[in-house]
């Protein structure tokens, strides 16, 4: 086996690795089997996935967004249009707590 097969050897064996970990931690699922290749599909949604990657970030900063939101200001990644949309969707929350 020349250097270049075990290395590819080795890469698919850590992508394999990975997706069995991912399936045992019921992140995916297996759903086909073509041939000796399984197919995998992810548990939850992007949305719901994303949601909780920011729940856990939060909680990193003692559940405050201040410290994130400072951040993104400082970078240059929020904007003027994010704040507008931020504060739309804020308003909207006020209005249906006060309704509830």
């Amino acid at each position: 086996m020349t250097r270049r097969q075990r290395t590819h050897q080795d890469k698919s064996t850590t992508v394999q690795t990975t997706v069995y970990r991912l399936e045992n931690k019921k992140a995916v699922r297996r759903v086909k089997k073509i041939s000796n290749a399984h197919i995998f599909e992810a548990t939850i949604s992007r949305n719901s996935a994303q949601r909780r990657l920011i729940d856990e970030l939060l909680s990193f900063f003692g559940g405050r967004s201040q410290p994130v939101m400072a951040h993104l200001i400082e970078s240059g990644k929020l904007t003027l249009d994010d704040v507008q949309e931020a504060e739309k969707a804020l308003r909207k929350l006020a209005r249906k707590d006060k309704s509830q």
